[in-house]
């Protein structure tokens, strides 16, 4: 069966796009968000500030990763209607798909709500476990992409 080669390749953009941006807020931006006192700037910005800007450029990159866990499921679904079942790319889709919703619609409004409530509510304990949680999600998320990525692009090269 022929297939389209633009959905294919669309599919690996998507999924390498989400990868490097998961590596470069996680290993750039949030150690230059939080560690900004170190660059040698005039204006420093306190923990609890960088927190906020951290939250917002995670809140915002929670809106691609909604499209990419609906993305992820209806392409992976298709793939099985026609008879591509693989069990590496199950488990890899089901990783990057809930890891995904999970940091959108559970940590991320979690950490913003918290945030909201003051300094107090971000120094707690329950925000320590939520943040620490909402980490090991990312990293999570990123074997997810990582796996799936490799294992699509084996399987596009054995047909």
């Amino acid at each position: 069966m022929r297939r389209n080669i633009y959905l294919d390749f669309s599919y690996l953009l998507v999924l390498s796009a989400t990868l490097g941006g998961v590596l470069v807020l996680g290993t750039l931006v949030a150690p230059v968000v939080f560690h900004n006192s170190s660059l040698g700037m005039e204006v420093f910005v306190d923990k609890h500030n960088a927190g906020i800007m951290m939250a917002e450029i995670f809140h915002r990159f929670s809106y691609w990763l909604y499209f990419v866990s609906f993305y992820v499921l209806a392409y992976e679904l298709y793939m099985y209607k026609i008879g591509q079942r693989d069990t590496y790319v199950f488990v890899g889709a089901t990783l990057v798909s809930f890891s995904a919703l999970m940091f959108s619609a559970v940590y991320a409004p979690k950490i913003l709500s918290m945030q909201s409530l003051g300094r107090e509510a971000t120094q707690s304990d329950t925000f320590l476990s939520v943040h620490m949680a909402s980490e090991i999600d990312f990293k999570i998320l990123a074997v997810g992409l990582l796996l799936l990525f490799i294992r699509r692009l084996m399987l596009m090269r054995t047909r």
